[in-house]
């Protein structure tokens, strides 16, 4: 009898494709949006991600994300050293500032500048480059991504943009900036280039103002509890201090409260969820009323009602799989090709998941209908005309 569902299923080839398609569209839109979200929520801590050896940063109160840096005193700095419990503390300067390239072209950069001794907060990824070089009179080292890219030149009388590289001289507030290297950091949620060099020099290309110093990052001594050093802190300072783990959940916060990320993809996802319900739907309980003196012959011929359900459930279950199958492979496609770009896009294992309950419950609900009329199907209807 499940020989004669399958081939009910595919002797209907137009439906049976129609469903397919519905079910791969719902799954497609139920990974790719939720995936596309996470991305973009991961994306508000990269910066931090990529300064992974600070335990703890020190900000102002009023700093709500990492890119909204409110700068402090630099006599903080020293407080927060002399601590017990702090191995080290480093200061960073973050800020958004113009830039003006060879050509004349202005660009916004996000500029850091990391310790001149240490180099501590410069990421881990050099692509052309050596990290001494920052040592040279107006060296800065520049996101390799941003440059081949956002920062790309266009030169008159040329029909191709130019790249930067090294060696090629800046304008950072009217003050010299020489391209040293290149390095790879991890795409932040605002997109805006990221420039760096060293403290002192960041502090040169600010513009003026009373406090420069915009994060201060420390280093734990083994077995310190963090959250007590970060409570310390705060007492002897006044200032904010963050665990690196909380201070991602912080900037995760942050933007999930105050922008309509998580309600614009919420409705992606239920129309997408909504339309393949149609579909399928649809198509399926046409399927079956296309297909029903079938039933009510087998149903003539002794076959009980749980056996036709049996069948019915088959059908659904077959299209549900493949269209799953078809769908989870379109979503992981497209993630291969977009992870690393502008778009973002990370696919936990959970979204697997709630895509395949989602593709559960539209085959449940289309089956109900339809095993409800092949029920109540009387069998005489094989002999009427």
């Amino acid at each position: 009898m499940y020989k004669i569902a399958l081939q009910m299923l595919f002797g209907d080839f137009g439906k049976y494709i129609a469903m397919i398609v519905g079910i791969a569209f719902a799954t497609l839109i139920m990974i790719q949006q939720p995936s596309i979200f996470v991305g973009l929520l991961t994306r508000t801590y990269t910066f931090i991600n990529d300064i992974g050896v600070a335990d703890i940063w020190v900000m102002d109160p009023g700093v709500q994300f990492v890119e909204e840096g409110k700068p402090i005193r630099d006599t903080d700095l020293g407080k927060v050293r002399g601590i017990p419990g702090v191995l080290w503390a480093a200061p960073l300067f973050k800020g958004l500032l113009s830039v003006k390239l060879p050509n004349g072209e202005r660009k916004t950069i996000d500029l850091t500048g990391i310790d001149d001794a240490t180099f501590i907060g410069f990421p881990t990824h050099m692509v052309q480059g050596r990290l001494s070089d920052l040592k040279k009179p107006w060296a800065i080292f520049m996101d390799f991504e941003a440059a081949q890219g956002r920062l790309k030149m266009t030169i008159p009388g040329q029909t191709e943009k130019k790249i930067l590289k090294i060696g090629d001289t800046l304008e950072v507030n009217d003050q010299r900036a020489v391209i040293q290297g290149f390095c790879k950091s991890t795409r932040n949620f605002v997109l805006q280039p990221k420039v760096y060099t060293t403290y002192s020099r960041a502090v040169s290309y600010a513009p003026s103002n009373r406090r420069y110093l915009t994060y201060i990052l420390v280093k734990t001594k083994p077995g310190i509890d963090q959250h007590a050093i970060c409570k310390l802190i705060e007492e002897r300072t006044k200032l904010k201090a963050f665990t690196a783990d909380d201070f991602k959940s912080q900037n995760l916060w942050y933007w999930l409260k105050n922008t309509g990320i998580p309600i614009s993809f919420g409705i992606s996802v239920l129309l997408g969820f909504l339309v393949g319900s149609a579909i399928v739907g649809q198509t399926f309980y046409t399927f079956i009323l296309e297909n029903i003196k079938k039933y009510a012959a087998l149903k003539a011929m002794g076959l009980l009602n749980t056996t036709l359900t049996k069948m019915v459930l088959l059908q659904a279950v077959v299209v549900g799989a493949i269209g799953y199958g078809v769908g989870t492979l379109l979503a992981t496609l497209f993630g291969l090709k977009f992870h690393d770009s502008v778009l973002a896009f990370r696919m936990p294992p959970i979204l697997l998941i709630f895509s395949a309950t989602g593709i559960l419950i539209i085959i449940t609900i289309t089956s109900l209908l339809s095993i409800r009329k092949v029920i109540k199907i009387d069998p005489a209807v094989v002999f009427r005309g």
